[in-house]
């Protein structure tokens, strides 16, 4: 099943460049940031395609774990805050956070000892890092609550685009990304959990299928209220 990890891999390498020629033009900071991200899910993708198709090395499940399942979540929530929130100082705010918090989270993980063996295909953080263990609960304290204010934040567009038809393709977009993120979840909790790669292999390159069409309907260009015309 490395096929579909590494499907996954080029698809988040693809979408990323797309990404950053976008930034390019436009300089909007929600492309920079989802650039990001994407290039972090390539990454954790890549390195689960190698751990698959001949056995985990210590780094390649270091980068899997880090770039996968603590930082990937908060980075694709931070690019929907700015593509969302107006007052761009506050986002701003949280990028600088979110900057220490990633670079204490790769230190955390690159030094972390490895209790635990690598043998299963699917290894978990906690049989790895060891259950008590801060590289394995930074995954619950970044990724998990990333991913509730990832769909608070998919209501909370629904409510405030209400009665808005220029702005429906943007909140398509921004749905998407969640049912993308959500599809991943589920993926990777039901696939790591019972030892089942096809699950956890294919919910990859499904989840992160979905987010690229968010991606597109949510930075694509928009109509202006009461006119025919797109605005990017």
């Amino acid at each position: 099943m490395w096929i579909f990890p590494l499907g996954a891999a080029l698809v988040a390498l693809v979408f990323a460049a797309s990404l950053a020629r976008q930034w390019i033009s436009r300089r909007r900071p929600y492309q920079v940031v989802w650039a990001a991200a994407l290039l972090m899910y390539a990454a954790a993708s890549f390195a689960l395609f190698l751990g698959v198709l001949d056995g985990w090395s210590s780094a390649e499940y270091r980068i899997y774990w880090v770039f996968g399942a603590v930082l990937n979540v908060p980075y694709l929530l931070l690019g929907e805050l700015y593509l969302l929130v107006r007052r761009r100082a506050v986002v701003d705010g949280m990028l600088v956070v979110l900057l220490f918090l990633t670079a204490f989270a790769v230190s955390e993980v690159r030094t972390a000892s490895i209790s635990g063996r690598l043998a299963k295909d699917l290894p978990l953080g906690k049989d790895v890092f060891g259950d008590g263990a801060l590289p394995y609960r930074l995954a619950q304290y970044y990724a998990y609550p990333a991913y509730v204010l990832l769909v608070a934040a998919c209501a909370w567009s629904a409510w405030r685009m209400r009665g808005r038809p220029e702005l429906r393709a943007r909140f398509a977009g921004t749905l998407l990304i969640a049912v993308g993120a959500t599809i991943v979840a589920i993926g990777s909790g039901v696939g790591a959990g019972l030892d089942v790669v096809p699950v956890f292999s294919i919910g990859l390159l499904a989840g992160v299928a979905v987010m690229f069409w968010g991606f597109l309907r949510a930075s694509g260009p928009h109509p202006r209220p009461g006119s025919g015309s797109p605005a990017a």
